[in-house]
C-alpha cells in the first residue's frame, strides 16, 4: 500500500423529507408518543430503584426494567423492537452524561429528566437489518408503512442507522452511514490559523475576512409575534399546538439558512489549498453566562462550524488543531506582548514593538503560531519566521492552488450579498 495513502472510516448522515399520507402520520405520531411514554417509565422504574438503593445504571438493568414495562402494558410492543432498546440507550447516554458532570463537579450537574410530547421527536431504527429500505422513491419502514421521500442525492457507504423525525409538522428520514476512503497525506506546507468572533465571522491569518449574515435577526419578529401567540393560547389545546407547530417553522427556516452558509463556507475554505487548520478550543457553555453576549454567540454557531470543518478537512487529508483560546486576542503576535484589549478597539496597536494590525489577523496569526509549536521542531523555522516578520508568506507562497484567489472573491461576495439581500427585504417590509 501507498505509505502516502490513509484508509479511514467516514460517518456521514443524510436528511431527505418524507410525505408520509394521514395513516401514516398517524402511525408516526402514535409512536412518537409511545417512545416518549416508555422513555418516561424507564426513567420512573431507575430513579424507584435508585431510591431503593440499588445504583447500577447498566444495559442489562434497563433492559429488566423494559421487560417489566412491557409485561405491565403491551401496547409498547407496538414499536419496532430495535426503536424499543434505542430508547432506554438514550436514558443510559442521558445517564452517562450526568455522572460525568459529577466528576467534573460542573455546576449544572443535569440529572435526566422526564420528556413532554414536544421534546421527544423522532424514532431511531439502529440497525440496516431489512427494518427499511428505499425503492423507487418510496421509504418502507417497519411498523410504519411505505410512504414517499424526496432522496436529492445520493446515499454513499453502509448505511448503520434511521432516524424518523418530526419537525414543525414535517417529516424527515435521517440516515447515518459508514464508508471507508482512502485519504491522501498532506503535507503540512501551508497551514492557516482562523480566529471566530461576532462582528466578523471568521479571519484567516493570511486576512481573509469571511462575513455571515445575520439570517436569524431577520426572524425574529416573526419569532416573538409567534411566541406572543402561543402565550395566550390555552395549553394542551389544538390552536396551541398550532400556534407552536408555526413557532418552530420559523426556528427552522433560520437554522435552515445558517446550516446552508456553514456548509458553503467550509466547503469553500477547505478547498483553498491549505494544508491544516488551527482554531482555538473554545468553551462555549462557558462564553454564554455573559448574559449580554449570550444571543450573539449562539446565533453566531460556532460549534457547528467548527465541527463541520473538522470532518470536511478529515476527508481531505488535512488536520485541524484545536489550541488554548488564553490571550489570543491579547498578545502581540509579533513579539509576545499582552496588553488589554476591549471589544471596542478594532486595531491591535502593540506597545511593546508599535504593531499596528487588525485585532482578528492579529489573533488568528497567533491561534496559527501555538498550532505550528505543538507540531515540533520540524516546525520551528516556520513559527519563527511568522514572528519575526510577521509577514503571511506561510500562507501566500506557492503552494496556493491556482483558484485561490478566485474562491477567496466568491466568499467575500457572497457574504456582501446576502447581507444586501437581507437588508434590502428588511427595509421593504
Amino acid at each position: 500500500m501507498n505509505d502516502d495513502i490513509n484508509n479511514m472510516n467516514i460517518t456521514r448522515a443524510y436528511k431527505f423529507k418524507i410525505y408520509p399520507d394521514f395513516k401514516r402520520q398517524a402511525e408516526i405520531d402514535e409512536k412518537l408518543l409511545l417512545s416518549q411514554q416508555l422513555y418516561n417509565k424507564l426513567l420512573e422504574k431507575s430513579i424507584s430503584s435508585y431510591k431503593d438503593g440499588n445504583t447500577k445504571v447498566s444495559m442489562a438493568q434497563f433492559n429488566e426494567y423494559l421487560k417489566g414495562i412491557i409485561q405491565e402494558d403491551d401496547k409498547y410492543l407496538k414499536l419496532y423492537s430495535q426503536t424499543r432498546q434505542d430508547i432506554f440507550l438514550r436514558l443510559i447516554k442521558a445517564y452517562s452524561n450526568f455522572f460525568g458532570r459529577v466528576k467534573k463537579r460542573t455546576a449544572k450537574k443535569g440529572f435526566p429528566r422526564f420528556m413532554s410530547r414536544d421534546r421527544y421527536k423522532s424514532l431511531t431504527y439502529p440497525q440496516d437489518n431489512s427494518s427499511f429500505s428505499i425503492e423507487k422513491g418510496k421509504l418502507r419502514v417497519s411498523r410504519i408503512g411505505t410512504m414517499k421521500i424526496i432522496q436529492h442525492r445520493t446515499i454513499e457507504g453502509k448505511t448503520k442507522t434511521l432516524t424518523i423525525k418530526k419537525v414543525a409538522g414535517n417529516y424527515y428520514a435521517i440516515f447515518t452511514t459508514v464508508k471507508e476512503v482512502e485519504v491522501p497525506k498532506a503535507e503540512d506546507t501551508n497551514p492557516v490559523g482562523i480566529d471566530v468572533g461576532l462582528k466578523t465571522f471568521a479571519v484567516l491569518s493570511d486576512g481573509t475576512n469571511i462575513t455571515k449574515p445575520n439570517f436569524r435577526k431577520k426572524q425574529e419578529k416573526h419569532i416573538a409575534k409567534w411566541q406572543r401567540i402561543v402565550a395566550r393560547r390555552y395549553k394542551g389545546s389544538k390552536r396551541r399546538q398550532l400556534a407552536k407547530d408555526k413557532l418552530n417553522r420559523e426556528y427552522e427556516v433560520a437554522n435552515n439558512q445558517t446550516n446552508d452558509y456553514l456548509q458553503k463556507v467550509t466547503n469553500k475554505i477547505v478547498n483553498l489549498g491549505y494544508t491544516s487548520f488551527a482554531v482555538e478550543k473554545l468553551q462555549i457553555r462557558n462564553m454564554v453566562k455573559d448574559h449580554s453576549l449570550a444571543k450573539s454567540i449562539n446565533y453566531a454557531s460556532w460549534n457547528k462550524f467548527f465541527q463541520l470543518l473538522s470532518y470536511k478537512a478529515e476527508s481531505a487529508g488535512v488536520k485541524v488543531t484545536e489550541v488554548d483560546p488564553r490571550n489570543t486576542t491579547k498578545t502581540c503576535s509579533n513579539c509576545g506582548n499582552i496588553q488589554s484589549m476591549p471589544l471596542s478597539k478594532r486595531i491591535y496597536l502593540c506597545e511593546g514593538c508599535g504593531l499596528n494590525e487588525d485585532r482578528d489577523i492579529n489573533a488568528s496569526i497567533n491561534i496559527l503560531n501555538r498550532a505550528l509549536d505543538t507540531k515540533g521542531s520540524n516546525f520551528g523555522s516556520k513559527t519563527a519566521k511568522t514572528r519575526e516578520g510577521h509577514s503571511r508568506s506561510h500562507v501566500q507562497g506557492d503552494f496556493v492552488r491556482p483558484q485561490r484567489e478566485a474562491v477567496v472573491e466568491e466568499l467575500k461576495t457572497y457574504s456582501a450579498n446576502a447581507v444586501h439581500a437581507d437588508a434590502g427585504e428588511a427595509n421593504a417590509s
